[in-house]
């Protein structure tokens, strides 16, 4: 049971209300878009979490317990790990020693009501990179997420990705192909990020559906083919060589060279 249920943050009249003082839908853009993976068992908080951060430009995923958040963890394709202290099947202390024992160094920030010195310490000793108490304001916390984002080696949270001649700058949101701007929708660029993320490799219908469109079952429409169909013309049609292919049977890669 997670700790501190019902403690909205200090900014937000109630954890799902539609105002908030400080809210999401008026902060400036964000440095860097991130894909922030939230451990939190208490629904409530979590959708709040979830909802301010998808409203601040960032993706973000949300695990209620202490297996499936370190589960996904371990993945590596998050930028930020949101944890909170107290988790069924295993407790967020629990989570980060193990994680920083089998070498992955995502920064975590612990999110966490109980907030005495001691408790602190015990967070930061574990692998934590921040603590933050309950009840919180939502604008503070995605200041600390984004700096501890600045703070990781930039080998590890890289801003800029290249494939050939196209250029995808997370800094700027700007993205180019032989120095010429390409215009693209929201989607479209998450869609490329992941992509470019993951350049050189298949990345399948299933992957793009959860690290892309957040959906974890397959609602069998044709929305990845007409967004990659849409993704390919614009980064593709009147340059040279095409770097955007379909793997017949398996899904998509981005490379500069044959597949």
């Amino acid at each position: 049971m997670s700790e501190g249920a019902g403690n909205p943050p200090r900014d937000c009249p109630g954890a799902l209300g539609p105002f908030m003082v400080d809210s999401p839908n008026a902060a400036r853009q964000p440095v860097l878009v991130m894909r922030i993976l939230i451990i939190e068992d208490d629904v409530e908080t979590a959708q709040f979490l979830q909802k301010a951060l998808k409203e601040s430009g960032h993706a973000a995923d949300v695990a209620h317990d202490g297996d499936d958040g370190i589960t996904l963890a371990r993945e590596g394709s998050h930028d930020v790990l949101i944890v909170d202290r107290m988790l069924p099947k295993q407790d967020g202390l629990t989570i980060v020693k193990t994680l920083r024992a089998e070498g992955v160094r995502t920064p975590v920030l612990f999110l966490s009501a109980l907030g005495a010195v001691d408790d602190r310490v015990k967070g930061l000793k574990a692998g934590g990179d921040d603590y933050l108490t309950k009840p919180y304001a939502f604008t503070e916390l995605l200041a600390r997420v984004e700096a501890l984002v600045r703070r990781v080696e930039p080998q590890e949270s890289q801003t800029r990705y290249q494939v050939g001649d196209l250029i995808l700058d997370r800094l700027s949101h700007r993205v180019t192909r032989g120095g010429e701007a390409i215009p693209l929708q929201p989607r479209e660029y998450r869609l490329l990020e992941y992509m470019m993320r993951n350049a050189g490799q298949v990345v399948t219908r299933t992957m793009l559906l959860e690290n892309v469109w957040d959906y974890h079952f397959d609602p069998q429409t044709n929305v990845i083919d007409v967004h990659v169909s849409r993704l390919r013309a614009k980064i593709d049609k009147g340059f040279g060589a095409p770097l955007l292919h379909t793997v017949r049977g398996t899904g998509y890669m981005l490379s500069d060279g044959a597949v």
